[in-house]
């Protein structure tokens, strides 16, 4: 398996706060701290259409627009377990991430480690501006990722016994 990270960010930058994913990844693609060798995805809403992208991905942070019923503009995190009650979108066109790790998994091809943050959207009306209380959102959304790349790179310390 080849070993690299990748940021997804996913939205529709028509849906107002939906598009917030692929905003926060044009801001990273703009920001010296991400660590080199980092891929930087503009998914969109392509959907199963990213199963190809994601092939040997060892880490994979996703970034999206999440209604968990909380303040627009709130940081969301999840990882582990908790992905498994992550607040899904209801399309007909898109299918949702989700099913987007689903279909990795039947295909062995699920990364090590995945971590979503997402923001909670005020609106998803028509639009391609963010609302306010995201846009504000967006600066920490984008440190806390680079937190999170920079803890993925750090070089791991082996203990032996003597």
């Amino acid at each position: 398996m080849t070993q690299h990270t990748m940021v997804l960010g996913l939205g529709n930058l028509v849906h107002a706060d939906d598009g917030v994913g692929v905003h926060a990844i044009e801001r990273l693609q703009r920001d010296a701290r991400v660590p080199p060798g980092v891929f930087l995805v503009d998914g969109g809403t392509q959907g199963l259409g990213l199963l190809h992208h994601l092939s040997g991905v060892q880490r994979l942070l996703v970034i999206d627009a999440i209604d968990a019923g909380e303040p627009a503009g709130t940081l969301l995190r999840f990882e582990g377990k908790a992905l498994r009650g992550l607040p899904g979108k209801a399309s007909v066109h898109q299918l949702g991430f989700a099913d987007l790790m689903v279909a990795l998994q039947l295909l062995g091809e699920s990364p090590d480690e995945v971590v979503v943050y997402g923001v909670q959207p005020g609106s998803t009306a028509w639009g391609a501006e963010l609302t306010q209380p995201v846009e504000n959102a967006v600066a920490s959304l984008v440190d806390q990722v680079v937190g999170q790349l920079e803890l993925w790179s750090a070089p791991v310390l082996c203990h032996t016994k003597a």
